[in-house]
């Protein structure tokens, strides 16, 4: 859902009506049953796809594993064209099989995390660099301050952008995760995420929040064109989904992480994401509670770090529900797809959306299992959040 424009085009009558609603709905429930209720009920995410149906587990798993099985990955043998950018690592390219695994625990939510990650085909793309980590608070002030740059956080919505909406909710700010203090259903997700007036890359949690001594961290709240801009700046693009996906994978085919079969091997947690009852209790079993420092877990087989968990990553692919369906009736491998033309969310048709990859540190096999390597996100591309940034790619050598 484009949570943007529902929060600056909402009225206040309206704001009032749902936090009363939301209110009365709150208490009049029993936490254990709210999860037992968890396992069934019909998640609406920023994330998600389309609600999930009731259907038998048999039925969910016969639609979704539709398409071929995987095969293996057949990485390209030439070698990087020149040297290796700083901060970069050589992706070799190759033949793979792109789309989601079935989840290892075959559970309703890990289900509908990729029901539009279907069918399973084959594509190749060519050799390219990416960065090792997540685009930094440090460098991406380093980008503010050679261009003067400003970002869509920053600047107050038009309202020629916004013209259904009343003057008093035209500000400057972005989309925050504000857990609530007690376990809620998991169907309503304005329960746990706010429109907050001064949120921005410096701010990332609202005016009193401050990135001073997180140089280290993803920049977030960044926008599609925010993250178009820096790559531009630094000689460099946002990478294809296509292209993110093999990079993510590491040379591993079919597995449903980055790093292999198990989510937390040895009972080591891999990634950050989110333990504890979602939305309002993380215990940080992974060491973090919310957003990480970058390259504290272990890199995958191309020497990349968190390409799953700690934030969601843009990509250059326009979202459609139905794209691999479209590039697997199309038979053969698929060469370096871009995306489909035009978006489309059957949820929300006439916004414009752009795929985000790896999941955040608000997955969870709770709610949303999108940490799972070949699965799907998507975002409107006005909108940041404080669990979205990205990395850049590059064709080409120093």
């Amino acid at each position: 859902m484009n949570l943007r424009k529902r929060y600056l085009g909402a009225r206040s009558y309206e704001f009032r009506q749902q936090f009363m609603h939301a209110r009365r709905r709150r208490t009049g429930r029993i936490n254990v049953v709210l999860r037992f209720a968890c396992l069934a009920i019909a998640v609406a995410s920023v994330h998600s796809s389309q609600p999930l149906t009731f259907r038998t587990h048999a039925a969910v798993h016969s639609a979704a594993s539709s398409g071929v099985d995987f095969g293996p990955t057949v990485p390209n043998k030439q070698p990087a064209p020149g040297k290796t950018p700083l901060g970069m690592v050589w992706i070799p390219g190759g033949e793979f099989s792109m789309g989601a695994q079935d989840p290892p625990t075959g559970d309703m939510v890990g289900m509908q995390a990729t029901t539009d990650s279907r069918p399973i085909h084959r594509v190749y793309v060519d050799g390219f660099f990416m960065d090792k980590t997540d685009v930094t608070n440090a460098q991406f002030a380093e980008f503010v301050k050679a261009t003067g740059y400003i970002t869509v956080a920053e600047k107050t919505p038009s309202r020629e952008d916004y013209p259904d909406a009343p003057p008093e909710n035209l500000y400057a700010g972005g989309i925050v995760f504000s857990p609530p203090d007690h376990a809620v259903a998991l169907n309503d997700h304005f329960q746990w995420w706010r429109y907050v007036k001064g949120a921005n890359w410096r701010h990332p949690t609202g005016p009193n929040s401050t990135i001073k001594g997180k140089g280290n961290y993803p920049v977030v709240q960044v926008a599609y064109p925010d993250a178009e801009a820096y790559a531009n700046w630094a000689h460099k693009r946002l990478p294809t989904e296509a292209e993110w996906e093999f990079a993510a994978r590491g040379g591993l085919a079919g597995k449903p992480y980055v790093w292999g079969e198990k989510l937390n091997p040895n009972g080591k947690w891999m990634a950050n994401t989110f333990q504890g009852h979602f939305p309002n209790k993380d215990t940080g079993s992974d060491g973090y509670v919310g957003l990480a420092p970058v390259a504290q877990y272990a890199a995958n087989g191309y020497g990349l770090y968190d390409m799953a968990g700690n934030v969601w990553q843009w990509t250059s692919d326009w979202y459609r529900v139905d794209y691999y369906t479209v590039l697997a009736n199309a038979g053969g491998v698929a060469r370096n797809p871009k995306g489909p033309d035009s978006p489309f969310d059957p949820a929300e048709p006439t916004e414009k959306k752009k795929v985000h990859r790896g999941g955040s540190f608000l997955c969870t096999d709770q709610y949303c299992s999108r940490y799972m390597v070949g699965t799907r996100g998507k975002g409107e591309v006005s909108t940041g959040t404080n669990h979205l940034g990205f990395r850049c790619v590059s064709s080409g050598g120093a």
